[in-house]
């Protein structure tokens, strides 16, 4: 079976600009694309900054848990599946979260999901055992859904499609600079000892949980919903690109419709969501458990969040090169596919063997490979996305595939329990990223037919 989507990542120069018969000559197309470069600068930093935050919250309970599993008398599997609530949440709240921000704004909707999720981040702290651990989570995943998909979304109303691979790889750099900053924070707040009432990982989660709530509050006053209500275009700007987006949404309009039922009807969105599942099976299934694996090399709390950061560093490196590779390359889906090849590889060598050298390298093999992806595939979707289908089918995608936040952290705990070490754990998750990446394969290749 091969299904076609639609090229989102080249770089396009066009002499005329074109859509439902209008028509946009070289000086316009040229003012909109420095509009486009001004709201990049301008949104893309602020926008990021939320990202690491929303990543460090998610999975500081990595960290947490080299305290709170002993205090509390949580097990492994019970913080597998604890940690992994998060996603059902998520999954359950997604798809209405982005329908609702479409009618609200992206201002006010994404102020409220980040000033929510930061204030339960903070509750989790005073949570008292597996039960209210697991009912913490879930509350985060709540409150936190729509988050990645609106932004997503938001992009669409900001960027032509020629800018999308680009400000996504950017955005999706906050998953290794969330872990790289972090991971030696969350390392060294756990060394804190000595308060009789607040314990080291109740620190961490309050502390950590508060940017949170203030990044929420500026976005009320920082973001615009669309470029006509940014008085920092001028007049010109504002129209040229509003028109350019209008007209490329148009297109998209007419080759896949509109609406959240368009999408639901295309299978492609299926199989994107489940390539996405797989990734995130070994993307938060490793990361939540990796504090815990490097711990057992018998590392202090602060060299093993100095450790933790190591495979995000290289990884941070490695996503830009492979998406400005798979970008310029024909063969695009090749390129999503090799990353989760390398990354299958590379975590059952890690499962296999003791050394502790070998055993970090294999881990930042694996991460990079995971990352690489993230920052290749994140460009197709919205080349046949617009309108409620690009809010709903950017939801569905997005939270189908953090199923498998929940299904990754859970089956380690499991397995882990089961047998007694991360082994036979890490080699069920290779072989998940190992089917996403015969998955891809199922894409025809849109680059290949330009060409």
């Amino acid at each position: 079976m091969n299904l076609h989507t639609v090229s989102t990542g080249s770089p396009a120069e066009p002499e005329t600009v074109s859509g439902d018969r209008e028509e946009m000559n070289q000086k316009d197309f040229e003012q909109s694309e420095q509009a486009a470069g001004k709201a990049f600068r301008r949104i893309l930093p602020f926008i990021f900054i939320c990202y690491v935050v929303s990543y460090l919250d998610r999975t500081n309970v990595s960290f947490a848990a080299l305290g709170m599993n002993a205090d509390l008398g949580i097990t492994a599997e019970q913080f597998g599946f604890g940690a992994g609530m998060f996603f059902i949440g998520y999954f359950l709240f997604e798809v209405p979260s982005n329908l609702i921000m479409q009618k609200v704004g992206a201002r006010i909707w994404i102020a409220r999901i980040m000033i929510s999720w930061g204030l339960i981040s903070m509750a989790t702290a005073f949570v008292s055992g597996p039960l209210s651990f697991a009912f913490a989570r879930f509350c985060l995943g709540v409150a936190e859904a729509g988050f990645t998909p609106g932004i997503y979304l938001f992009f669409t109303y900001w960027f032509p499609g020629s800018w999308r691979a680009k400000i996504t790889a950017a955005f999706l750099v906050g998953i290794p600079v969330a872990n790289i900053i972090g991971a030696p924070l969350s390392g060294m707040l756990m060394q804190i000892t000595g308060h009789e009432h607040i314990r080291n990982w109740q620190w961490l989660l309050l502390l950590e949980g508060f940017p949170a709530v203030i990044l929420g509050v500026l976005c009320l006053f920082f973001l615009n919903d669309r470029p006509e209500k940014a008085n920092w275009l001028s007049d010109t700007e504002k129209s040229l690109l509003s028109r350019r987006l209008k007209n490329e949404q148009q297109q998209i309009e007419k080759a896949h419709g509109s609406s959240l039922r368009d999408a639901l009807r295309n299978p492609l969105l299926y199989l994107l969501a489940f390539i996405n599942f797989c990734g995130i099976v070994g993307s938060i299934g490793v990361g939540l458990w990796m504090p815990q694996i490097i711990r057992q090399l018998g590392v202090s709390h602060t060299t093993t969040g100095f450790l933790t950061a190591l495979p995000y560093i290289c990884a941070a490196f490695s996503m830009l090169f492979w998406a400005r590779r798979a970008n310029a390359s024909g063969h695009r889906i090749r390129w999503i596919s090799g990353a989760l090849v390398i990354a299958a590889f590379a975590l059952a060598c890690s499962a296999v063997v003791n050394e502790p050298v070998l055993k970090m390298l294999a881990l930042c093999f694996t991460v990079s490979g995971i990352l690489a992806f993230q920052a290749s595939f994140w460009a197709l979707p919205s080349g046949f996305l617009t309108g409620s289908a690009a809010a709903g089918g950017l939801a569905m995608i997005v939270s189908v595939g953090n199923l498998g936040g929940f299904v990754g952290p859970s089956l380690i705990g499991y397995i882990r329990q089961s047998s007694g070490g991360f082994t036979w754990a890490l080699l069920a998750v290779s072989a998940v990223l190992l089917i996403g990446a015969f998955t891809v394969a199922l894409i025809k290749d849109p680059y290949r037919k330009a060409q």
